[in-house]
């Protein structure tokens, strides 16, 4: 049986969404073919094989650093911690602490569930190359172009074509220039509205719209894309001592603050309680605005303009033999009153919906499919990337934004395209996983091993597909009369089943017809769906045009890893 290493947890401010990620892969990965070990990377960079029942909790803060190290009132990260000298007793209370050269005597392969900078941009992929093992999603050459916007951006026009303006602001110009000549420079290149965009991070963080032609606007977008903080004096004096305790604790969490450490007045900050103290004595002295920023920032903002239409993303993935499957383009139907699509809309706000395929014309429709699947192939990646876009009212296709390590929860976007091919959860990690080694066979290193690798994963594969065929199908069965609390009871046993990767299992939905009672079968991609109303709504409905061609384009994917 295959030893994966789960990685989770990383230096980004994308780690919870990290850590959500970790814990679908070991929740879901197929345990008659893999045994899943969480290794949580801290933020000083360190490697620890963590204690199973750790990766449940709701939090990475919840158990490191411990209770015991956390600092009342502020709940705080590793890179925050003011005394360090028993750190290695620290780690040895939640797991043990490896380097990279002991990773091969824990596991054979490494399963990346790390967002942002370190993790997507080619720095734990160069590290894991370097100790021989083999990881997944795609290459260095990938991973490097998939966390910078700005070669995106170079790239896709190459590629694709992109009818698109944008302006890349340097800090130093930011610094330099006045406020006023760089606002003119801006709107004569591209306009306004545009989106200004911190260039080396993911999941929305560091984004900001410019819709209207204020000064006071641009500046605090810049700021907030450059991990900028400011505090106003009047409004800090009339804060009590809970408030601004508050306001510090934002500026920790990673969805909503610029994260710890910060410099401010010319001196570097690691705790929230240190700044605290700070700013009180800044502000008995001074009547200006403390200026805050992030040690983790960036050289440079890129701004777009705003492109009208609607927004789409749509993931490719390869046959086992390497040819390239662009997915179905799914629709991100946002509510009205989200003005910005960041990193709480996507991830906690539910004012947003998937809607698969998109609303389009399928010429459209088809035309997003060949453009994704050609940048798939020319800007170097494998295994899967998600790519943005927009389709605009001229029906002109407008891509932005590949992300090589696609979110890894159950309802990400990945998995829910996936499932409109076939594959569950648990197939699609497997996926990874097989489709990973054979990418890593292409770089001219270790290719022997890797194929012996492949070979022995691909017949454990079919072995445990045989023992599935030979069996009866467990039966899971939807109660109509209890929709929404059966369909989700129904959603998680099934979930159960998948993992165990050797049990059968059917999810039936009782439906009266005119010649008596019937068990529908459901498709995966319909036990897939946010809700029970949303289920039944895709039973009646049928299969899309767009849907069929796209299962058929897959077909040999679906054979692979599923009966």
């Amino acid at each position: 049986m295959m030893r994966i290493g789960i990685f989770f947890g990383g230096q980004a401010r994308e780690r919870e969404i990290s850590f959500a990620g970790g814990k679908t892969a070991m929740a879901h990965i197929n345990k008659a073919l893999f045994s899943p070990i969480p290794v949580f990377v801290d933020g000083l960079g360190n490697f620890i094989l963590i204690k199973e029942e750790l990766i449940f909790q709701e939090s990475i803060r919840n158990f490191f650093p411990p209770a015991a190290y956390q600092t009342a009132p502020f709940s705080v990260y590793t890179e925050s911690l003011m005394d360090l000298s028993d750190y290695d007793a620290m780690i040895a209370s939640i797991g043990t602490k490896i380097s990279p050269a002991e990773f091969s005597a824990h596991f054979d392969f490494a399963f990346i569930a790390m967002h942002g900078p370190g993790a997507e941009d080619g720095s734990i992929q160069g590290l894991l190359e370097w100790f021989n093992i083999p990881y997944s999603g795609p290459s260095l050459l990938g991973s490097s172009i998939g966390i910078d916007k700005i070669k995106q951006n170079d790239w896709l026009k190459k590629s694709v074509g992109l009818n698109k303006k944008y302006f890349v602001l340097q800090r130093a110009d930011y610094e330099a220039f006045g406020r006023e000549t760089l606002f003119e420079q801006v709107k004569k290149a591209i306009g306004i509205p545009f989106v200004a965009k911190a260039p080396h991070q993911g999941s929305s963080i560091g984004l900001a719209f410019v819709k209207e032609d204020s000064l006071e606007v641009f500046d605090q977008a810049i700021k907030k894309c450059l991990f900028i903080q400011e505090i106003y004096r009047e409004h800090w004096i009339t804060y009590s001592e809970d408030q601004q305790v508050e306001v510090l604790q934002k500026m920790v969490n990673l969805d909503e603050g610029i994260g710890f450490p910060v410099r401010f007045n010319h001196q570097v900050y690691a705790h929230p309680a240190e700044l605290l103290s700070a700013l009180r004595e800044y502000f008995t002295h001074t009547v200006t605005k403390a200026c805050i920023h992030s040690m983790h920032s960036e050289d440079a903002v890129l701004l777009e303009a705003f492109v009208n239409g609607n927004e789409f993303s749509c993931g490719v993935i390869q046959t086992p033999k390497g040819e390239s499957v662009a997915l179905p383009p799914t629709e991100i139907v946002i509510d009205e009153s989200v003005e910005v699509f960041d990193f709480n809309a996507k991830y906690k706000s539910k004012l947003t919906r998937k809607r698969i395929p998109m609303d389009a014309s399928l010429q459209h429709l088809q035309e997003i499919q060949v453009q994704v699947k050609q940048a798939f192939d020319d800007l170097g990646f494998g295994v899967c990337t998600r790519i943005d876009g927009f389709l605009t009212s001229e029906g002109v296709v407008v891509l932005h934004d590949p992300n090589t390590i696609p979110g890894m929860s159950p309802s990400s976007l990945i998995f829910k395209q996936t499932a409109e091919i076939g594959l569950t959860v648990t197939d699609s990690i497997t996926y990874f996983i097989r489709q990973s080694i054979r990418e890593r066979m292409r770089n001219g290193k270790n290719y022997h091993a890797f194929r012996k690798l492949l070979e022995g994963l691909d017949q454990a594969i079919a072995e445990v597909l045989a023992e599935k065929v030979a069996q009866e199908p467990q039966v899971i069965t939807i109660d109509p009369a209890d929709l929404e609390n059966s369909f989700e009871a129904a959603k998680q046993a099934a979930a159960r089943l998948a993992a165990l990767g050797n049990q059968p299992y059917q999810v039936v939905v009782p439906m009266e017809l005119e010649e008596g009672e019937v068990e529908y079968v459901l498709h995966v991609a319909q036990l897939a769906k946010e809700s029970g109303k949303e289920m039944m709504e895709s039973m009646h409905q049928g299969v899309h045009p767009l849907i069929a061609h796209t299962r058929q384009a897959g077909s040999e994917i679906t054979a692979f890893y599923t009966r």
